[in-house]
């Protein structure tokens, strides 16, 4: 399906739900190139729609990928309670996307500007991420009330930044992301709400799912995708190499999603391009090495459940890895000064190397540094990024935002007129 336009969704398959004025429209955006982004906020539209929410509730996807995680995780509350609208690029911003893809996300920032009409039509937005706040900085809709619901409990810096106190509303995880998005972004305090973690609702159990089948200790390397802040570039070769002669661990390498999703990695808060490359034959066929460049095993969790240890650098994904301490090691790659940095606060859950020359020995020691030390380090650290408090946090946020949408005034909002690309 691609980019093709659809002659829309709403005045077409729903114009009869909206005979009345005042119906609170709230959508729920995903527009990104991979699928890593839905479970931070879709498990919240889907309490919403149980909770009998008596508004209308929209999630918005901006390719196939996206509709297909979302009619996954959803199911039959697509097709009852929440109405899903795919969004499309113009012919010429499609010809646009097509060719600066490969370096810029441009399809993403794009879709904004060429699905206004769709966006005029909400009370609300629920998003978890931050470029969707140029439809009030670039676009003009400074009455669409935002919502943002984060996408990771992590520490990087960009995570805190400016840019958070644009939205009309914060949902976090945990004391910690409040406190920084206080101290730091400047955000009002009284527009955050702790909710806990909507991703930890996709899971079906709590508890570790250990890899079927495996005899030896399970190591996941999980190294980001940033230039500045990832051990892939300098050492994840190295890494793989280490392993593929260490026949006492298993190794499922399952970098960040976004790492080999194009020939050359952007980052923009500091601004940075790496060429993450590709992989050599003999670590794609190693028998101790599973590799998985972006599949849903990546991003649901089952990685971060399987391992009895964690390889990484900055991915968010480690204070997933926490809900059951394990032991940790942290490879840094660019001579971080990071003690006392905030920014690099998980890697006080582990052992810190500067190389992979060093990974036997930081192998041999981590259980019993771990046990001796690390353990009671990490539940500290999980409990501050996570306040779960025995229920569903999808529940606790759709609660927050049926508060807010009561707070809203709803007016009757024409229906879009969408034109054929």
């Amino acid at each position: 399906m691609g980019f093709r336009r659809y002659y829309i969704y709403y005045a077409i398959n729903n114009v009869s739900s909206r005979k009345g004025a005042g119906v609170m429209r709230i959508g729920f955006l995903f527009n990104h190139d991979q699928i890593h982004q839905v479970a931070h906020s879709l498990p919240i539209a889907i309490a919403l729609a149980k909770s009998g929410f008596p508004g209308e509730i929209l999630v918005a996807t901006t390719n196939d990928r996206l509709a297909a995680e979302v009619r996954r995780l959803a199911g039959e509350c697509l097709s009852s309670r929440i109405q899903h609208v795919q969004l499309a690029l113009s012919s010429r911003s499609g010809t646009i996307a097509r060719l600066l893809g490969n370096i810029l996300p441009a399809a993403k920032l794009l879709a904004y500007r060429d699905n206004l009409d769709f966006f005029r039509t909400l009370d609300m937005l629920v998003v978890a991420e931050k470029t969707s706040l140029l439809l009030k900085s670039r676009y003009g809709l400074t009455n669409l009330f935002m919502v943002h619901t984060r996408h990771g409990a992590g520490d990087r810096a960009i995570g805190f930044d400016e840019a958070s106190a644009g939205f009309d509303h914060i949902l976090c995880s945990g004391d910690k992301v409040r406190r920084r998005l206080i101290s730091e972004a400047q955000v009002d305090p009284e527009k955050i709400s702790i909710v806990g973690y909507p991703k930890f609702d996709m899971l079906r159990h709590g508890a570790r799912t250990r890899r079927a089948g495996a005899e030896r200790p399970v190591i996941l390397y999980n190294p980001h995708c940033s230039p500045h802040l990832s051990s892939w570039y300098r050492h994840g070769r190295e890494v793989l190499e280490h392993f593929r002669h260490a026949d006492s661990h298993e190794l499922i390498f399952a970098p960040h999603v976004m790492l080999f999703e194009r020939p050359f990695v952007v980052a923009i808060d500091k601004l940075s391009v790496q060429r993450p490359g590709t992989i050599d034959d003999r670590y794609l066929h190693g028998g101790n090495i599973q590799i998985d460049l972006g599949s849903r095993s990546s991003t649901d969790m089952s990685y971060t459940m399987a391992a009895d240890m964690y390889l990484g650098d900055a991915s968010s994904q480690v204070y997933e890895f926490l809900m059951h301490p394990r032991p940790c090691i942290f490879l840094n790659s660019h001579g971080i000064a990071w003690r006392g940095n905030p920014n690099f606060a998980h890697w006080q859950a582990g052992e810190v190397i500067s190389s992979p020359t060093e990974l036997d020995n930081a192998l041999d020691r981590a259980g019993e540094m771990h046990q001796s030390y690390y353990r009671a380090v990490q539940e500290k650290l999980f409990a501050d990024s996570f306040d779960l408090d025995g229920r569903p946090s999808s529940e606790r946020a759709a609660e927050v935002i049926t508060a807010l949408g009561d707070r809203l005034r709803p007016a009757r909002r024409p229906l879009a007129v969408v034109r054929a690309a």
